[in-house]
């Protein structure tokens, strides 16, 4: 997906001692399980299953590497080369796909820099705990592994005009079944997948998984209107039984003309739409458009109005701050932990923030939100990779009232992080990795 990935959140408020794990010294017992593994610079999303954590990570020469580490404690468990082939810099860089597959064992699905004839690199699968190679499949050129359901969906020869989808048996590797065209996994559980259709005229559909057999579609046009282009980036996240979806403008460089935008939900039972909000664009940092969206409408002249924070479920607009009270220049939007103020951040100096739910100001002095650690991030020096590439940002904590960061910063807010059966999981500015496991509800973050 051309997302910003650069962009990050953030997850809770309560200040934690730090335990020791891999790469770092034992401190005092937290008062939630938590530990940071110093030893990884992730660079992609995270993904977790089967009690094991894996995500790509930079080495210093820019080399990429696939690496897995122990849910419960971080302990390193395993880390091989990886590479990407024909994934476009937009999109960020790649995260593996795990797979659990019964009785607490899963499989971790990577691409390999293994390059044969005229097979760019390796789709590799191993063992989640042991990293034991399992089965590979050559490959010309992917956006990537993904996870759907209990198989492994991959978009294969993207750069050629027969590219395909296919999903994958995570044990033997052999094809379950397949689809002509570029597919992207937006939701699934052990019996289907929801799939964004990446075309002329994308669409949303909905499959069973065991046959491969269609159960629904949806034009996204349907909902918000003709002339979508998905090339300005696109974003989903499920909420209660529906799924949520956003796709950001594009100006055609030759037509000058702006794409139809905007965010709209579906049920995933049967894809009827529930809900659209039209010409309105998600505003970074903010949370996952299934779990805590906020946006901003244009008009058709491209003037920006006020802020506003959406219910997922209903599409209401639970609260906002007008356009004549946005600032000038210069400030970063910045958010606390619950989400229920809406900060401007001016580095170094006195900045504002407004009650979302009255729009009204609100007191600055001693309010601490969350907003990006930087603001000015510079491309990956990726070895053997095209320019462009970020990797996934994080979010720092500061005081509104002077700019300055704060030092004794707890993890960020759980609209950032997300949750997935009470852990949470993120990178900081310098990519190590950072996890805690504070009971949270499981719930969608920025990056899903």
């Amino acid at each position: 997906m051309l997302r910003p990935l650069w962009k990050p959140s953030v997850a809770l408020a309560a200040t934690l001692a730090v335990a020791g794990c891999a790469g770092s010294d034992a401190a005092t017992t937290p008062a939630f399980p938590t530990w940071h593994n110093t030893q990884v610079n992730v660079v992609s999303r995270l993904a977790e299953a089967a009690g094991v954590v894996t995500t790509t990570s930079m080495k210093p020469d820019g080399s990429l590497e696939t690496v897995a580490v122990r849910l419960r404690d971080g302990r390193r468990l395993w880390a091989y080369p990886a590479t990407m082939a024909g994934r476009l810099p937009g999109m960020g860089v790649s995260a593996p796909a795990i797979v659990e597959t019964g009785g607490g064992e899963g499989v971790v699905v990577a691409l390999d820099p293994a390059r044969k004839g005229r097979w760019k690199a390796t789709l590799v699968a191993r063992d989640a705990h042991s990293g034991v190679q399992k089965w590979t499949r050559p490959v010309h050129s992917t956006f990537g592994p993904q996870r759907c359901g209990p198989y492994v969906c991959l978009s294969e020869h993207t750069a050629l005009a027969k590219a395909r989808t296919v999903v994958l048996d995570p044990a033997s590797g052999k094809p379950v079944w397949k689809l002509p065209g570029i597919s992207e996994v937006e939701w699934s559980d052990q019996a289907r997948v929801l799939l964004l259709r990446l075309s002329d005229d994308p669409m949303v559909e909905s499959y069973e998984l065991k046959t491969g057999k269609l159960q629904w579609q949806q034009p996204i046009e349907q909902a918000l209107g003709p002339g979508v282009d998905l090339s300005g980036g696109w974003a989903f996240g499920a909420a209660g039984d529906d799924l949520v979806g956003y796709v950001a403008p594009y100006t055609d460089p030759t037509t000058r003309r702006l794409s139809t935008f905007g965010l709209f939900s579906l049920r995933r039972a049967d894809g009827t739409i529930n809900w659209i909000r039209p010409s309105v664009v998600r505003v970074y940092p903010s949370g996952n458009p299934g779990y805590a969206p906020v946006v901003r409408p244009v008009d058709r002249q491209g003037a920006y109005g006020g802020f506003a924070r959406l219910d997922s479920l209903s599409g209401r607009v639970m609260g906002q701050v007008g356009a004549a009270d946005v600032p000038g220049s210069g400030w970063w939007l910045a958010f606390p932990e619950r989400m229920d103020k809406l900060g401007f951040l001016s580095h170094g100096a006195k900045g504002s923030v407004y009650d979302l739910a009255s729009g009204r100001p609100a007191p600055v002095e001693e309010e601490r939100s969350w907003s990006f650690c930087v603001t000015d991030p510079k491309p990956l020096p990726l070895k053997d990779q095209p320019p462009g590439f970020y990797s996934t940002a994080a979010l720092c904590e500061y005081d509104l009232a002077t700019g300055e960061r704060v030092t004794t910063a707890g993890p960020p807010p759980a609209w950032f992080t997300g949750s997935m059966a009470g852990w949470r999981l993120w990178r900081d500015e310098k990519g190590a990795l950072h996890a805690v496991n504070d009971h949270t509800e499981s719930a969608p973050g920025m990056y899903g």
